[in-house]
């Protein structure tokens, strides 16, 4: 469900020193910042590679390696703010109509199980509203599954850390702003290319491009032209009122790899009036609070510097904590206090008056259900054998029957495979994968381009000089006719 409204007792604490974590793929980066007289001193730093996983390994055992971490790097504060890696978070785009603000959390709570193709109760979330010149709303959705957060706050607290703050580590770099003009961010990560589009004074695009990267031995290549390309996409899938106002593309990551990356945008996006910008240091206004001079642009820095600054992250997706007593008093006012004893003291009597009543039907309905049990038992496990299996089943699942088309479209003989599969918005997919010879490749482009609903069949590009040949190649996905099994 969506916790927009949180409760007094999870405002935002005023800390005069905190730590900033960052988790991207298998990489931990972190810095403590103290404020101190309207300015900030960074105390320590540390970036680790952790060697277990916070979502599959045991939250003690992650916990314990953090800690020991912090204490090689001497670190002391408990207090964290933590950035998300952007691959965790889902999203979705809602117009928002015209509507009281106590409606909007209702509003978006069923627009989100409409956009979402997961169950929104086990997920969190948090929105960003993009305000157009026509007057127009737009939010963005950010969903993080609450398994994800609720295993890395136990391996926060087993490394004997209090979080105060879930949010994501690009949205910190470049926070929505007032500004008219609107920017593009891209953040160079360990494993994937971090875009975001902030305009309107709000979050209007967020995206996480895990092909972007390929390893070629123990060096990382990243793929300038795909994440140029996928930029270019993004922007043509704004509005015309959010696109026009983007002026700016920033680049935050590496200089040799942001550098690459900053080349490429130049040649793809100057001509349309784009300025491409490295941000490599931070601006003395950038947190309304003096910064070391020479400090290096990081998320880490930029999370623990804006909580101490006592700005709001645009997405909060810390999973609140309320207690018995807060849930009583938030659910009774003074007025309904008096009203629920009322009520409570009548139920007394009703209830010491049926007691004798009651006894008597639930000895019947026990004896009922001790007959019934067995049924009921072998039922519950046909029901949870038909919700496993229904979804390979259901024609109705149109990315299933993505990847069916796609897989009888390969050669049986394994001449040519698939790597990775990228399928966005249900209809534009992405493959790339290695050959043996460059002609089968084409043979099953070729049958490809005969199967119903497929469409668009574009090559991207074909590299090598011997066997094996990486290729990758896009196409379009158009809803046809019923597809046998």
């Amino acid at each position: 469900m969506i916790d927009l409204l949180k409760p007094k007792a999870l405002k935002r604490q005023r800390l005069t020193s905190l730590l900033g974590l960052v988790l991207d793929g298998s990489r931990l980066d972190g810095v403590v910042l103290r404020r101190t007289n309207g300015s900030l001193e960074i105390q320590q730093t540390l970036s680790v590679s952790l060697t277990l996983d916070p979502l599959t390994a045991d939250p003690e055992l992650v916990g314990q390696e953090i800690r020991n971490h912090l204490d090689a790097a001497e670190v002391r504060e408990r207090h964290c703010v933590v950035g998300l890696p952007l691959k965790w978070a889902l999203t979705t785009h809602v117009e928002v109509p015209p509507l009281p603000e106590e409606d909007f959390a209702s509003f978006l709570q069923l627009e989100a199980e409409r956009g979402f193709h997961s169950d929104v109760a086990t997920l969190h979330f948090s929105a960003s509203r993009c305000r157009l010149a026509s007057g127009k709303q737009l939010a963005l959705l950010v969903g993080i599954p609450r398994t994800h957060l609720v295993l890395l706050d136990q391996v926060l607290r087993a490394a004997k850390l209090k979080p105060v703050s879930f949010s994501l580590g690009i949205v910190a770099l470049q926070p929505p702003a007032d500004s008219a003009n609107g920017v593009l961010a891209l953040q160079i990560g360990e494993t994937n290319v971090g875009l975001q589009v902030t305009a309107g004074g709000g979050v209007a695009a967020l995206r996480a491009l895990e092909a972007a990267f390929e390893s070629e031995g123990s060096r990382r290549v990243l793929h300038a032209d795909l994440v140029a390309r996928e930029a270019r996409i993004t922007l043509g899938q704004l509005p015309a009122e959010l696109r026009d106002t983007v002026r700016r593309i920033r680049i935050f990551g590496p200089r040799d790899l942001a550098q690459q990356l900053a080349d490429e945008m130049e040649l793809r996006f100057e001509p349309m009036g784009l300025k491409i910008e490295l941000a490599t240091r931070f601006s003395s206004d950038e947190f309304g609070l003096q910064v070391p001079a020479e400090t290096a642009v990081s998320p880490a820095v930029s999370l623990a510097a804006r909580h101490l600054a006592g700005r709001k992250p645009a997405f909060e997706l810390l999973l609140p904590r309320v207690t018995a007593w807060q849930q009583m008093a938030a659910r009774y006012s003074s007025g309904k206090l008096r009203t629920a004893g009322a009520i409570a003291g009548a139920v007394v009597i009703i209830l010491a008056a049926a007691l004798l009543f009651q006894q008597w039907q639930f000895a019947r309905i026990r004896s009922r259900w001790e007959s019934l049990a067995p049924k009921v038992h072998q039922l519950e496990a046909l029901q949870q054998q038909i919700r496993q299996y229904r979804p390979w089943y259901d024609e109705s699942v149109r990315g299933l029957t993505i990847l069916k088309q796609l897989t009888s479209a390969f050669p049986e003989d394994g001449i040519v495979s698939a790597r990775t599969v990228e399928i966005r918005d249900l209809n534009t997919i992405t493959c790339t994968g290695t050959t043996g010879d460059q002609q089968a490749l084409y043979k099953m482009l070729d049958k490809l381009r005969a199967t119903a609903g497929v469409s668009d069949v574009k090559v991207i590009q074909v590299r090598g000089n011997k066997p094996p040949l990486q290729f990758s190649f896009d196409f379009h996905w158009n809803e046809g006719g019923k597809v046998e099994n």
